[in-house]
Order: C-alpha cells, then structure tokens, then sequence
C-alpha cells in the first residue's frame, strides 16, 4: 500500500516570504528602470515568489514544496508499532500538562519499554 504526503511550508514562513517578496517587488518596480533587463527579470521573479508563499498563506491546500511515496505494509507489526508511539506520545503529553506525576511518568514509561523490548 502507498500512501502521498505533501510537504508545504508553514502558514508563518510563508507570510514572511510573501512580505519579503512583496518588498522586492516594490524594489524591482522602483529600479526596472535603472537596471534594465535585469530590473525585469528581478521583478518577475519576485512576483512569482511573493505568489507562491500568498497561496500558501491564504489557501487551505496550498502548494507543496515536495511530495513524499511511502510504500506501508498492512501487516499487525506495522500497526502495533504506531499503536506504541502514540501511548509513548500520550504519556509524555500527560506529563507536560502537569496530570501525572514524574514518578507516575517514570513508572509507566518503564513499563511500556519492557513491553515493547
């Protein structure tokens, strides 16, 4: 079984490159006519930065910086294994809440490693 993930950049890093890529523009437009060929191509290139990372940060879906094939066997191990993280990840996210004790973390902690080794 295979399974796509795309990856995108974060709604944060994209609102910083659209700003900064809005700033070039304004600097290409300001310039286009001092630099020439170069101003054109600067700018055109600023536009197309500043309107990837604006889809990023106003669509849903935005545009993915790479996509990812992951190749999943359907066999018990497989489930088994993102069953244990996520207990792992749930007892650590108790701890951080402050809902168990140290101790109590510790404890179950050590349990679930003797479980899984």
């Amino acid at each position: 079984m295979s399974s796509h993930f795309r990856v995108k950049p974060s709604k944060t890093s994209s609102m910083i490159g659209m700003i900064a890529g809005f700033l070039f523009v304004i600097i290409g437009i300001a310039f286009v006519s001092q630099i020439g060929a170069f101003g054109i191509v600067w700018t055109v290139f600023a536009i197309l930065i500043t309107g990837y990372h604006a889809l990023n940060v106003f669509s849903k879906n935005g545009v993915s910086t790479y996509q990812a094939d992951v190749d999943r066997d359907d066999d018990k191990g497989a489930a088994s294994d993102q069953d244990y993280e996520s207990k792992i990840r749930q007892l650590h996210r108790l701890k951080e809440d402050h809902i168990i004790t140290d101790e109590e973390y510790q404890k179950k902690k050590a349990e679930l490693l003797n479980c899984k080794w």
